[in-house]
C-alpha cells in the first residue's frame, strides 16, 4: 500500500459535526482543491456514490453514470461511444475519472470548469440521460432512504444542486497513486525492469516529445492540442468552447495514468491498442493547419516499441479495479 499524506476535512453544520471524512492522497500528488462550498463528509460522499450507481438519473431508468465510467477499467468505457439511454450513441470517448479532483477543466474540450455543473450536462443531453432535473427530483424524493440522507447531508429536501455535489463528492475520492511506476519512482519498494526502464527513457527523449504534454505526476499538462488524429475534423474541439479557428481539431491532453486499461483512444475512440498509439504518432499524424509542432514522426524499432509499451502499463494502479459499489 503506498505511503499516504491523510489530508482531514471536516464540516461542521448550524447544530452538529457531521462524520469527518480523511481523503488518503499519496504523498508525492498535491493537496486536491476543495470548494468551499462542496467541502467533504462520510455521508455526502457515501451519498454521491449512492447516486453514481443509480439508473433512475436516466429517462429510461437504464443508465446510471457508472454504465459508461465503468470501475474496472479506471472509471473509463470499452467502446468508442458509450450508449446513452434507448442505446444511443454518444458523441466522443468516455473519459477516465480517476484522479478527476486535480482536474482545472472538464470534457474533452474543457467546456466546463467545475465538476459539481460537470454532472448536468450528461444527464441534459439526449444521447447519454436524457432527463429533466425535475424528474430526477421528483424521482428521488419518492425514495424514503434518499430523503432522510438529503436532510442529513444538506438539512433539506432532494435538490439538483444536492445531487450534483454529492456526485462531486464522491469522485473527488477517486485518487489512485499506487502503480508499479509510483512505487519505483517514489516509493523505492521496486525497480522496473530493464525494458521499463528503457520506456520511460524513450518516453523522456526528445526524439519522442510524449513527455512534452503527458508530464507532471499525472502525466498530462491539462493543455489542448491537435495531435494530428485527422485532417478534417467533425467535431472541432476546443474551438466549440473559443470559436477561435486556432483551436480547432484541439482536446484536452489526457492522464497517460491507467492507459493500460482504458481503450480505446483518442477523443474519438478510434485507437483500438497503445501499439497503435505509437503508430500514430511516429507517423506524425495527418496534416492540419493546428496540429502541434511536436507530432513530427518518429522511427522505433520493435524493441523499443515494446519497451514503451512496458512502461506505459507501469502506470497501472490495479486498486481501482475493486469495484468500489460493492
Amino acid at each position: 500500500m503506498a505511503v499516504l499524506v491523510i489530508i482531514s476535512i471536516a464540516i461542521f453544520s448550524c447544530s452538529d459535526q457531521k462524520e469527518e471524512y480523511h481523503l488518503n492522497v499519496p504523498g508525492w500528488f498535491p493537496k486536491p482543491e476543495i470548494p468551499d462550498d462542496n467541502q467533504l463528509t462520510k455521508e455526502k460522499i457515501n451519498l454521491g456514490k449512492r447516486l453514481f450507481f443509480d439508473s433512475r438519473l436516466s429517462s429510461d431508468f437504464s443508465k446510471s453514470c457508472a454504465s459508461c465510467h465503468l470501475p474496472q477499467h479506471a472509471f473509463s468505457d470499452t467502446v468508442a461511444f458509450s450508449s446513452g439511454v434507448h442505446e444511443r450513441a454518444g458523441e466522443r470517448n468516455s473519459p477516465s475519472l480517476v484522479n478527476v479532483a486535480y482536474k482545472p477543466h472538464f470534457f474533452k474540450d474543457g467546456g466546463i470548469e467545475s465538476l459539481e455543473f460537470q454532472a448536468l450536462a450528461p444527464i441534459d443531453h439526449p444521447n447519454e440521460m436524457d432527463i429533466s432535473s425535475t424528474t430526477i427530483v421528483q424521482r428521488l424524493r419518492k425514495d424514503s432512504h434518499y430523503r432522510h440522507s438529503f436532510k442529513e447531508v444538506f438539512n433539506s429536501d432532494v435538490t439538483m444542486r444536492g445531487i450534483t455535489h454529492a456526485l462531486a463528492a464522491y469522485q473527488r475520492t477517486l485518487i489512485f497513486g499506487n502503480s508499479k511506476y509510483d512505487r519505483a519512482i517514489f516509493e523505492k519498494k521496486v525497480s522496473l525492469s530493464d525494458l521499463e526502464t528503457r520506456g520511460l527513457d524513450l518516453f523522456k527523449s526528445d526524439s519522442l516529445n510524449c513527455s512534452k504534454c503527458h508530464s507532471g505526476v499525472f502525466f498530462t499538462d491539462y493543455s489542448f492540442q491537435n495531435n494530428g488524429l485527422k485532417a478534417h475534423y467533425a467535431d472541432s474541439g476546443r474551438a466549440k468552447v473559443t470559436s477561435n479557428p486556432d483551436d480547432a481539431g484541439k482536446f484536452v491532453v489526457p492522464s497517460l495514468r491507467n492507459v493500460e486499461v482504458t481503450a480505446p483512444y483518442m477523443y474519438d475512440g478510434s485507437i483500438k491498442s497503445l501499439s497503435q498509439v505509437i503508430d500514430h504518432y511516429a507517423s506524425g499524424g495527418s496534416d492540419h493547419r493546428n496540429k502541434s509542432e511536436l507530432i513530427t514522426g518518429f522511427s522505433l524499432s520493435k524493441n523499443d516499441k515494446e519497451a514503451l509499451i512496458a512502461f506505459l502499463k507501469t502506470l497501472t494502479d490495479k486498486e481501482f479495479q475493486q469495484d468500489p459499489n460493492q
